[in-house]
């Protein structure tokens, strides 16, 4: 399977007095706001770190999803956070923590095949940096 994807940005002024947009090609995002004050501050709009942590979070849900049913389970529910680290001009760390909700499965296992999930994600492989990863299951 081969696809591709597309975004845009749009930025005026200058880097901390400016502002500019983010738009998605499927429109869930439109002309979003992005500023410094999203981004390095508590402003309106988004930023490029939580762009980063949404898709790697929504990515490895989805790969696990898929490592589940490859072993015979479905998930009732999987919600994943990511917690970017951003330091000195970097982002040197990501941590998923993960919360499950998968009948009949062993929480070890569950681990195994999160673990597995991590490192086989599009966007863990795309990503140059050090991710770690919490998982637990929930009763039903």
């Amino acid at each position: 399977m081969k696809f591709t994807r597309k975004a845009s940005a749009n930025w005026k002024g200058t880097g901390k007095e400016g502002k500019g947009t983010v738009s998605t090609e499927s429109t869930t995002l439109s002309q979003t706001q992005v500023s410094y004050k999203s981004r390095f501050e508590e402003g309106v709009g988004t930023n490029p770190e939580e762009l980063v942590a949404a898709a790697h979070s929504s990515c490895f849900t989805m790969q696990l999803s898929f490592l589940l049913n490859e072993e015979g389970y479905t998930a009732d529910n999987l919600d994943t956070d990511a917690k970017i680290t951003f330091e000195d001009g970097a982002i040197t760390k990501i941590h998923l923590e993960l919360e499950g909700q998968v009948p009949e499965i062993a929480e070890d296992e569950f681990k195994k095949i999160a673990e597995k999930a991590k490192e086989v994600c599009p966007i863990s492989k795309l990503l140059d940096t050090e991710i770690t990863l919490s998982a637990s299951l929930s009763l039903v």
